[in-house]
């Protein structure tokens, strides 16, 4: 059942004794699945995570620009990575998360970039893996020598490969997939975050943000769902275990305002020597936390 009100748009999905409800409104997303007595509630506030149910028309999500992505452990940072990635301000020491610290921070959301689930039963019914690239591109209409084939086979390569040593990974192709994967890993009891980002005028510019204060949520273990980019929505999703997740309230000087979710990592011995991080921040693995903003788009599960 959908329903389509004033105040947003309303999901109901049944299957097999169990029930989703998701609902989409101003103030952000309301997830609620599982069997009676089982429920798991999700809420993402604005800026996060949009649900579309769309069963018709299968929408195309491309992104613009392909490149290493910073929040995988196993990969190296490219020579020119460090002047030419947006993403290199969002690395910081755990020691810098105070209030008073001052860091340039560029916090970037695209909207023809936003989110679109598909239903489960559309999502496993497209094939997903590298050997069958030829189906999918023509049933997206897209060009096998095309930059949007490129990037959709480095996600595809990213979601088979294998990750550090103790990582547990799966990448999402619909709500309920990460849904699953999460309470699996956390329980049933989750709680999903992100990144809200209130900006005056069109757009977040790279600005000096103050941090006004910290909370930090959990101290063990998260499941992170990092967005990339595909015809639909596919998230990167991981358990981390010695893992520190905060809320962080910033004020830029251009007027911005975030509540950004930082991931602090206590562990990084496995993770590949020339990753960004340790370009950036100047560190070796394993010697200190090595902490990162999220952008919107991605999702932080933790136990509720």
């Amino acid at each position: 059942m959908v329903g389509v009100g004033k105040g947003g748009m309303a999901v109901d999905i049944g299957r097999s004794g169990k029930r989703t409800n998701v609902g989409v409104g101003v103030g952000g997303v309301g997830v609620h699945t599982g069997a009676p007595g089982e429920q798991t509630d999700v809420g993402v506030g604005r800026g996060g995570v949009g649900v579309h149910t769309i069963y018709n028309n299968i929408p195309v999500y491309v992104g613009l620009h392909p490149g290493s992505d910073p929040f995988s452990y196993v990969y190296a940072a490219s020579a020119d990575q460090l002047k030419d990635d947006p993403n290199v301000a969002l690395f910081f020491l755990e020691n810098n998360l105070h209030q008073g610290a001052e860091m340039k921070l560029h916090f970037t959301k695209d909207p023809i970039r936003k989110a679109t689930f598909l239903p489960r039963q559309i999502a496993d019914s497209i094939p997903f893996s590298s050997k069958k690239l030829p189906q999918i591109y023509n049933k997206f209409s897209i060009q096998s020598n095309s930059l949007e084939a490129e990037i959709m086979k480095e996600t595809l390569s990213q979601c088979e490969s294998k990750g550090i040593k103790g990582e547990e990974k799966y990448c999402t192709t619909s709500l309920e997939s990460m849904i699953d994967f999460s309470t699996a890993k956390l329980g049933k009891k989750v709680k999903a975050i992100s990144t809200e980002v209130h900006v005056k005028g069109k757009c977040s510019p790279l600005q000096k943000y103050t941090i006004k204060g910290a909370k930090k949520l959990v101290a063990d273990e998260a499941v992170v769902c990092h967005k990339k980019n595909y015809a639909y929505a596919v998230f990167y999703c991981h358990k981390t275990v010695s893992t520190k997740v905060y809320v962080v309230s910033l004020v830029g000087a251009h007027g911005t305002k975030a509540k950004a979710v930082a991931v602090c990592h206590t562990n990084t011995a496995k993770w590949n020597p020339k990753h960004l991080a340790f370009k950036v921040l100047k560190v070796k693995p394993g010697r200190v936390p090595v902490c990162h903003f999220l952008p919107e788009d991605h999702v932080v599960w933790i136990p509720n």
